[in-house]
């Protein structure tokens, strides 16, 4: 059940914030963000060690970033199946992804952001559908862009927690100050009050709208919240914060990847 939240105010000091949790099965392997794409040696993100590419790709130079969520729908034909990792990296170094053939990827959502703005692009199996987020906050789910993609989950359950934990965070970001992450300015001096919120709002782990969690769906495996990653665009400059998963609430355990 990843999540990510896009804050866009285009007078703002830094027009445009990105909170992107990455929720996964626990026991799959990662590394932090770093120059992993020897290939793409402007790039940073974390990488992913079972297939190689990431959830979350920012070029500083260019100023721009993608974070990658899954979706729901049929999947991609096994014998020709490609990793929904190189996404990320394919948007940030080109602009986008509706040159490609995305019939050989599984389901997702990818979110785009930029200094002027930010767009989702969802994919479920058959139709591309693409929308420039509106001047506020948005919130993007595994069910797509506010949870309105055309393939959505068919467990309640799901659902449900989705949007427990969409309604509780949008309406706590809303009641606070909006950051200004500019300058050398440490992680809790550059997010402010939209930090105790961002490491958890005080809930526990395994409460429906937990931002940052830990679940038992019966199978044997723990899916929780890996890690968060925090994106501030700004006109001459890009933000990025990384922390692992849980965070204190007192702003220990995050790290400047990039300004």
């Amino acid at each position: 059940m990843c999540t990510a939240f896009v804050s866009i105010e285009p007078e703002a000091a830094v027009p445009v914030l990105l909170l992107s949790v990455r929720d996964e099965y626990l026991g799959r392997g990662w590394l932090p963000p770093d120059h992993h794409w020897p290939d793409r040696p402007g790039l940073l993100g974390g990488l992913d060690l079972a297939a190689g590419g990431t959830w979350l790709a920012v070029d500083p130079a260019r100023r721009t970033a993608a974070c990658l969520l899954n979706g729901f729908g049929p999947l991609a034909p096994a014998d020709t199946r490609l990793s929904r990792g190189e996404l990320p990296l394919i948007a940030v170094r080109q602009g986008g992804i509706g040159h490609l053939d995305l019939t050989p990827y599984d389901p997702f959502h990818l979110v785009q952001v930029r200094p002027d703005g930010a767009r989702a692009t969802s994919w479920g199996g058959g139709r591309l559908e693409e929308s420039e987020l509106p001047t506020g906050l948005s919130v993007v789910l595994n069910d797509g862009l506010e949870g309105m993609a055309a393939n959505r989950t068919a467990s309640e359950r799901i659902r449900s927690l989705m949007a427990a934990r969409a309604d509780h965070f949008r309406a706590r970001f809303a009641a606070a100050p909006r950051p200004e992450p500019t300058g050398e300015k440490t992680a809790e001096q550059a997010w402010g009050d939209w930090l105790p919120i961002i490491t958890g709002d005080g809930l526990a782990l395994d409460e429906d709208a937990a931002l940052i969690q830990r679940r038992d769906f019966g199978d044997g495996r723990i899916w929780g919240s890996s890690s968060i990653s925090l994106l501030a665009l700004g006109r001459e400059r890009l933000r990025y914060d990384f922390a692992t998963a849980p965070v204190p609430a007192d702003g220990p355990g995050w790290r400047r990847v990039a300004l």
